[in-house]
């Protein structure tokens, strides 16, 4: 009789084998699978990020998506708004974070008007330059010219005609910016009863300051130092001794003539 026996190859042994080695083998490749996979991942989302920043960066400082419509300006006043925008050097249509706001500020600032000034983003498409113009406290003839002087003895404006309520301040050849600057701290100091007394106020040096009343009377009143003494002194002397000088530029020791 033929034999029964099978083939080696075909031994129930070796058929378990093969499964077991089949299985082992597609163990082996989900978990080759898996680390493939984690590191791909890591790489795409590298990918992914680096993507959201680069489209970030363009959408922000390059494209027209955040760019310039609006420049709104407040605070002017003898300065227009559309002065203000063309010193400003910020275009329509300049990405918003590209806007140069401290080159903004420095040239607005030049300007002889503006005391203070302030450039902002006002996302998405807005910018706001906010200015503070300088209050004439008092007019100052410079060869013949009046010019506006505020409260810090800068001047940076000029009158045909002087306007109505404010002091006029003469200088003489060769007054020094400190010695306006000293005026201006005097006149500040004014209480409002003397100041309407005052015709003009006349500036030599920084410690030769003297007021020229409307009548013709005048106050020697030296430097800005003490000025709030002086003004005191000043109001009662006026009041109760007839002359035609004070001299309060040492407020404790008045003398008049």
């Amino acid at each position: 009789m033929p034999s029964l026996r099978r083939p080696a190859s075909e031994a129930p042994g070796d058929a378990a084998v093969d499964r077991t080695t089949r299985r082992t083998r597609r163990r082996f490749a989900r978990r080759q699978w898996r680390r493939r996979w984690l590191a791909w991942r890591y790489v795409l989302v590298v990918v992914v990020v680096a993507a959201l920043v680069g489209g970030g960066i363009y959408a922000v400082y390059y494209s027209k998506w955040l760019a310039v419509e609006d420049i709104e300006v407040s605070g002017a006043q003898t300065v227009t708004a559309g002065d203000i925008r063309a010193r400003s050097g910020i275009d329509d249509g300049e990405p918003l974070m590209r806007v140069d706001l401290a080159g903004a500020e420095r040239r607005i600032g030049a300007l002889a008007v503006v005391k203070t000034v302030s450039v902002t983003r006002q996302w998405p498409h807005g910018v706001l330059i906010s200015i503070q113009e300088r209050v004439p406290i008092a007019v100052v003839d410079i060869g013949g010219q009046l010019r506006g002087m505020d409260e810090d003895g800068v001047v940076f404006r000029s009158y045909k005609q002087p306007p109505p309520g404010l002091p006029r301040v003469e200088t003489s050849i060769g007054t020094t910016s400190a010695a306006l600057k000293e005026a201006a701290k005097v006149i500040s100091a004014l209480p409002q009863e003397l100041s309407l007394q005052v015709d003009h106020v006349e500036v030599k040096s920084v410690d030769e300051i003297s007021l020229v009343l409307k009548d013709g009377r005048v106050v020697v009143w030296g430097s800005a130092d003490q000025s709030d003494t002086k003004a005191d002194v000043v109001e009662t002397l006026l009041a109760t001794v007839q002359a035609q000088e004070y001299d309060v530029s040492v407020p404790s020791k008045p003398t008049t003539r």
